[in-house]
C-alpha cells in the first residue's frame, strides 16, 4: 500500500500591495491648491469694491488648476504644464478685457496693445484712488493677472514640486499687500478661510506621504481622523494663537484704527504720517454712518469744524503738511492759547463744549479761531500757524470745552484787506510745477478783479454746477496725465477733495496766500445739541487776510442741505448781519447725493450731455450661475453624506456577519449604489454654473470653454452611463445580467490597455485578465464566478439567474482598481468606446 503524502497546507498568497498614490496625479492637490489661492484673494475685500472680482478669479483658478490636471495625467512635463496654464490664463486674459484678439480670445498684436491701455489704466487708477476703489474692468483685469500668476506658482509648488507648505509665503504675500493698502485692518474671516484652506492643503499632502510611507492601500486611510488631525491640529492651534496674541498684544494693522475703533498706534514719522486724504475718503465711504462728536453750545449756528490744514502742494500727488508734519510745532492746548491770525482778542467769545464718541486720532477738532481749550491732557498741543489741535499718538479723546471767536468779516472789509506777503509764512504761498494750462485758467478768471476777496471769489464761484461741476465720491475716468488740469479742464467731477485741492491751487498761482482745511461740515441738530457724523467728513479752502486771517471758502457743490455760505460770499441782496451764517442753495439742480453717500454711477449725465458711463454688461449669467452653483453645492453635500450613510451601513453589515454567510440578496445593488444619478447631475450643474459664470466674463471665451470641456467631458460621460447601465443590469439580475456583466469586464479591460478580442474563449479572456493586470485574490475567486455564470448563460438551457453574480463582478472591479488602477488618460478618453459594442 502506497501512503499518500499529506496534502499541503494552504497558504494565502499575500495580496499585491497597490502602487501608492502619486501627489501628481491625484486630484485631491491641485483643489486643495486652488481652493487656497481662491481663500486668500478674499483679502482683497479690504482694498476693492464689490465682489464682481471674484467671480473673474473664480474662473481663472479653475482653469489652470483643470489644465494642469489634464496635462499631468498625459504626463506631461513640469515646464509644459506650467507654459500651457500661463497660456490659458493668457487667453481668459485676452477674452474677457480685449475686444481686438483674433476670434476673441487669442491675443496677436492690436490686442497686447490694447491690454497695455487697461493696465496703464489700471495702474492711473492706483495711483489717482484711494482704498476702497471701485471694480474697474482695469482693475478686474490686473487682479486676475496677478492672481492668475500666484494660481500657476501655487499649483506648481503644491502638486508639481510636492512642497505645499512652500505655498505659505506665496499666499502671504497676498495678503500682505491689501493689508498694505486698507486703511481698515482686513475682515477676520479673510484670515479664518485662507489658513484652513492652508491646513487642508497640508493635510492632503500628510495624507499622501502617509500612504507613501505605508505602501498600501489600508482600509479607511484615506479618511482616517489620525491622518489628518496632526496638520490641520498644529495650523488650528497656530490660528487661534495668533489671532489671541495679535489682538491682545498689538494692534494689528497698517495705520491703526479708524474713527469708531479702539487701536492707539503710533502714526508715522513725527507723528503725522497719515495720509490726510486717505483718511478723509475712509470716513466718507465706510459704509456705516457712524457719529463722531457732540457739540453743544452751537445752537442753529451753521459753522465749519476744522481738524487740521494742510499747507504743501505735490503735483499728482496732492496736499500734505510741509515735511510730513516733522517741523510742527506747537504749545501746550490745555490752557489759553496764543492768538488766531486774525484775532486780537476784543471781540465776542462763544463757549463750546465738544463730546468725541467714536473719534480716534492725533487731531481735535475746533471751530473759528480757537481762544482757550479746557479738560485736555498736557499732551495735547496747539500750532497756532496751523491752527490745529494736536499730539503724537491716536488716541480716545476726552470731553473738551473750547473758548472760540466765531466773528464773520464783511465784503467790504475783506475788499480792502489784502494781504501783505512778507507777513506770510512761506509755505502757504509756494507753488511748483503747476499745470500751466491751470494757471492761464485762474488768470483768465481773476483778470478783471483789483483785489484778493474778489479774485477769490470768482474762483469759488467757477466750481459751479453751471460750469458742468458735479460731486461725487467717484471722480471721472483719467484722459489727461496731469490730475488736477483732468479735473479743472475735463472730468469736473468729484468730492470735496478734489474741489478744495483745485480752489487751493489756483488761489496760489495768482499769488493768493492759501491752504486746504480738513474737517467736518455743520452736523445735524438733535435736540440740545449738533450731531458730527463720518458723512459729515469735508475739506474746504482758506484765504489769509492780513487783519482777518483765515477765511473759509468751500468750493464744493453741495446740495443736501450741509453747504455752509457765510454772508460775504452771498448775494448783497441776501445778507445778514455779519455774525450769521446762511445757506444758499448753488444755482441748477444737481443730482449729487448727500456727502459720504456714494453715487449711482449712471444716475447722472455728464457734463458734455453724454452717459460718461460704459454700458453694462447683463448680470443675468451671473445670477443664474450662483442658482446652478447653489444648487450644485446643496446637492453635493447631499451626495457626500449618502455616500458616507451607505459606507458605515456596509462597515456595520461585513463586520456582523460571518466570512462563511452568503452576500445579502441586495448587497451588490447597495454596494454599487447604480441607482444613484445624482453624481452625474451634480457634475452637470457645476459644468453649467461654471460655464454661465464664463459668460459673464466673456460670451467668446464661454464659447470656447463649452466646447473644450465638452471635448473632454463627454467620452467619459457616455462611458460612465453606459456602464451604470450595465451594472443595472446586474443589480437588477436581469436575463441580460450575464452579458452585460460580460461586456463591461471587456470595456474595463480596453480601457486599461488590454483589449479582448472577441475570438477569445470566455476562460482565455479570463487567464488575460489575471496575468495582464494580476488580480489578487479575492478577484480571482470573484472572476471564477463570474465566468461560471457567463458560460451557464450562453451554453445552458436554464437561464443564468445567480445572486451571487453581482457581488463576485464587485469584487473583479475592485480589484482592478486596486492592481491596475486606471489612468487619467484613460478615464477622459476610454479606449473602449472605439470597440463600438
Amino acid at each position: 500500500m502506497t501512503a499518500t503524502a499529506p496534502p499541503r497546507p494552504h497558504t494565502p498568497r499575500p495580496r499585491p500591495s497597490a502602487p501608492p498614490p502619486v501627489w501628481t496625479s491625484s486630484v485631491l492637490a491641485p483643489v486643495a491648491a486652488g481652493l487656497a489661492t481662491l481663500f486668500a484673494s478674499t483679502s482683497l475685500t479690504g482694498v476693492v469694491a464689490g465682489w464682481a472680482w471674484f467671480g473673474y478669479l473664480l474662473v481663472a483658478v479653475v482653469l489652470i488648476a483643470s489644465t494642469g490636471l489634464a496635462l499631468r495625467s498625459l504626463r506631461a512635463p513640469t515646464i509644459v504644464v506650467g507654459l500651457a496654464q500661463l497660456l490659458v490664463l493668457l487667453l481668459l486674459i485676452t477674452g474677457a478685457f480685449t475686444t481686438s484678439g483674433i476670434l476673441k480670445i487669442f491675443p496677436g498684436p492690436d490686442a497686447f496693445g490694447e491690454l497695455r491701455g487697461v493696465l496703464a489704466a489700471a495702474a492711473e487708477q492706483i495711483r489717482v484712488g484711494l482704498p476702497p476703489i471701485e471694480g474697474t474692468p482695469p482693475i478686474l483685469c490686473l487682479i486676475t493677472i496677478a492672481i492668475g500668476l500666484v494660481a500657476v506658482l501655487v499649483d506648481t509648488l503644491a502638486v508639481a514640486a510636492a512642497a505645499p507648505a512652500a505655498t505659505g509665503l506665496v499666499l502671504l504675500c497676498v495678503y500682505a499687500v491689501p493689508a498694505a493698502l486698507a486703511e481698515d485692518m482686513l475682515p477676520w474671516w479673510t484670515f479664518l478661510l485662507g489658513a484652513a484652506a492652508f491646513a487642508a492643503l497640508l493635510a492632503v499632502d500628510g495624507n499622501h506621504r502617509h500612504r507613501r510611507w505605508r505602501n498600501r492601500d489600508a482600509p479607511g486611510l484615506g479618511n482616517s481622523a489620525s491622518t489628518l488631525s496632526a496638520p490641520v491640529g498644529v495650523v488650528a492651534a497656530a490660528i487661534a494663537m495668533g489671532l489671541v496674541i495679535g489682538t491682545a498684544v498689538t494692534g494689528i494693522g497698517t495705520v491703526g484704527s479708524l474713527p469708531g475703533g479702539t487701536g492707539s498706534g503710533r502714526a508715522g514719522a513725527g507723528g503725522f504720517g497719515v495720509e490726510p486724504f486717505t483718511q478723509l475718503r475712509g470716513l466718507l465711504d465706510q459704509g456705516e454712518n457712524v457719529e463722531l462728536f457732540k457739540v453743544y453750545g452751537m445752537g442753529a449756528d451753521k459753522r465749519l469744524l476744522r481738524a487740521f490744514t494742510l499747507d504743501t502742494y505735490t503735483p499728482n500727488k496732492g496736499w500734505g503738511l510741509a515735511q510730513n508734519g516733522r517741523a510742527q510745532q506747537g504749545v501746550q492746548a490745555n490752557k489759553g492759547l496764543p492768538p488766531a491770525p486774525g484775532d486780537d482778542g476784543s471781540g465776542p467769545a462763544r463757549e463750546i463744549r465738544i463730546e468725541p464718541t467714536n473719534w480716534v486720532d492725533n487731531w481735535l477738532p475746533v471751530y473759528g479761531a480757537p481762544r482757550a481749550l479746557d479738560g485736555l491732557a498736557d499732551n495735547w498741543l496747539y500750532d497756532p500757524v496751523g491752527g490745529a489741535v494736536f499730539t503724537t499718538t491716536k488716541q480716545n479723546a476726552p470731553a473738551y470745552t473750547e473758548s472760540a471767536s466765531l466773528q464773520i468779516p464783511t465784503k467790504d472789509e475783506l475788499r480792502r484787506d489784502d494781504a501783505r506777503l512778507a507777513e506770510v509764512p512761506p509755505q502757504f504761498t509756494q507753488i511748483d510745477r503747476v499745470d500751466p494750462r491751470v494757471v492761464a485758467k485762474a488768470k483768465q478768471l481773476t483778470e478783471n478783479e483789483s483785489n484778493n476777496f474778489d479774485k477769490a471769489q470768482a474762483l469759488w464761484s467757477f466750481f459751479t454746477a453751471q460750469n458742468g461741476f458735479v460731486y461725487d465720491t467717484k471722480t471721472a475716468d483719467a484722459t489727461d496725465s496731469d490730475a488736477l488740469a483732468d479735473f479743472i479742464l475735463n472730468g469736473k467731477r468729484g468730492f470735496c477733495e478734489q474741489y478744495a485741492s483745485a480752489m487751493a491751487v489756483m488761489l496760489r498761482s495768482v499769488g493768493i496766500p492759501s491752504r486746504v482745511a480738513i474737517g467736518f461740515s455743520a452736523g445735524t441738530p438733535k435736540g440740545d445739541y449738533v450731531s458730527i457724523t463720518s458723512e459729515d467728513a469735508h475739506a474746504w479752502v482758506e484765504v489769509y487776510f492780513e487783519t482777518k486771517g483765515w477765511v473759509s471758502f468751500d468750493p464744493t457743490p453741495l446740495l443736501d442741505g450741509r453747504a455752509v455760505v457765510p454772508p460775504y460770499l452771498q448775494n448783497d441782496t441776501n445778507s445778514s448781519t455779519a455774525n450769521d451764517t446762511q445757506e444758499v442753495p448753488s444755482a441748477p439742480a444737481s443730482s449729487a447725493p448727500a456727502t459720504g453717500t456714494p453715487r449711482d454711477p449712471g444716475a447722472d449725465l455728464g457734463a458734455d450731455g453724454g452717459t460718461g458711463q460704459q454700458e453694462e454688461e447683463p448680470l443675468w449669467p451671473a445670477i443664474l450661475s450662483g442658482i446652478l452653483g447653489g444648487l450644485a453645492a446643496a446637492l453635493t453635500v447631499v451626495t457626500i453624506v449618502r455616500m458616507r450613510l451607505r459606507y458605515r451601513t456596509l462597515m456595520r453589515s461585513s463586520s456582523s456577519s460571518s466570512p462563511d454567510s452568503p452576500a445579502p440578496e441586495h448587497g451588490f445593488l447597495d454596494n454599487q449604489n447604480v441607482t444613484n444619478w445624482l453624481p452625474l447631475i451634480v457634475i452637470g450643474l457645476w459644468v453649467a454654473a461654471f460655464a454661465f459664470l464664463a459668460a459673464w466674463v466673456s460670451w467668446w471665451f464661454a464659447l470656447a470653454l463649452v466646447i473644450v470641456l465638452g471635448g473632454l467631458g463627454t467620452p467619459t460621460t457616455i462611458r460612465e452611463i453606459k456602464r451604470r447601465l450595465r451594472l443595472q443590469k446586474i443589480a437588477t439580475r436581469s436575463p441580460a445580467a450575464a452579458d452585460a456583466a460580460w461586456r463591461e469586464l471587456m470595456d474595463e479591460c480596453a480601457d486599461r490597455g488590454l483589449p479582448l478580442s472577441d475570438g477569445d474563449t470566455v476562460r482565455v479572456a479570463g487567464r488575460k485578465v489575471v496575468e495582464k493586470h494580476r488580480l489578487d485574490e479575492e478577484g480571482r475567486t470573484g472572476l471564477r464566478t463570474v465566468i461560471g455564470v457567463v458560460e451557464r448563460s450562453w451554453y445552458s438551457d436554464q437561464p443564468a439567474d445567480d445572486q451571487a453574480l453581482g457581488p463576485a463582478f464587485d469584487e473583479v472591479r475592485k480589484s482592478l482598481k486596486r492592481n491596475a488602477p486606471m489612468s487619467w488618460k484613460g478615464r477622459l478618453f476610454p479606449r473602449s468606446l472605439r470597440r463600438g459594442k
